[in-house]
């Protein structure tokens, strides 16, 4: 119970988060792609790199890229954020497959509860549907992916094809967001 509470707390606390970044971005757009701009290339390069380290943390980056689409645009934002979002997804799969390994998993999840070994991880469905589960849905897959060893070539092509979807449209998104705020 104390495990679901954390959760509980965590996925609150980073919505909240998101928000607030969100809200403090927009309002102060002008300082910060100032700043974003006066750095040149490594704006988008540390808006990629934070993705990775987002990847990592409880907290989602779809927060990001909704920033990215304010900050640089609908196009340049969907594809600074499709880079991050692929470079997330991947080490999150990385964190998967290593707890996999680590815990022995191939050979001990016919021991889950509920049926859960036989959940069907390598689906292209199971891997395209649940990457669109607001929030949590893309970091849960790519480590579920991991854990359950889905062939990479599968995991590749499901994984970029939904992360550029879904960054056209939290980035379009921001886009607009900034006429409204």
């Amino acid at each position: 119970m104390k495990i679901d509470k954390r959760l509980q707390i965590w996925t609150l606390l980073s919505f909240v988060l998101s928000i607030i970044i969100v809200v403090f971005v927009v309002k102060h757009l002008g300082g910060t792609e100032n700043i974003l701009r006066s750095v040149g290339i490594a704006g988008p390069l540390i808006s990629i790199a934070l993705y990775g380290i987002l990847s990592v943390t409880p907290i989602t980056t779809d927060s990001l890229t909704i920033i990215n689409g304010a900050m640089f645009g609908p196009l340049w934002g969907s594809l600074i954020s499709w880079l991050g979002n692929n470079l997330a997804s991947f080490v999150e799969y990385y964190v998967g497959h290593s707890i996999s390994k680590a815990s022995n998993f191939k050979e001990n999840k016919h021991k889950l509860p509920f049926g859960l070994g036989k959940l069907p991880t390598d689906s292209v469905w199971f891997l395209i549907c649940g990457r669109f589960i607001p929030g949590y849905g893309g970091k849960l897959i790519s480590l579920i992916a991991g854990v359950y060893r889905v062939p990479l070539w599968r995991y590749t092509w499901t994984t970029t094809f939904t992360n550029l979807l879904g960054s056209i449209l939290l980035a379009f998104g921001g886009h607009g967001l900034v006429r409204f705020v």
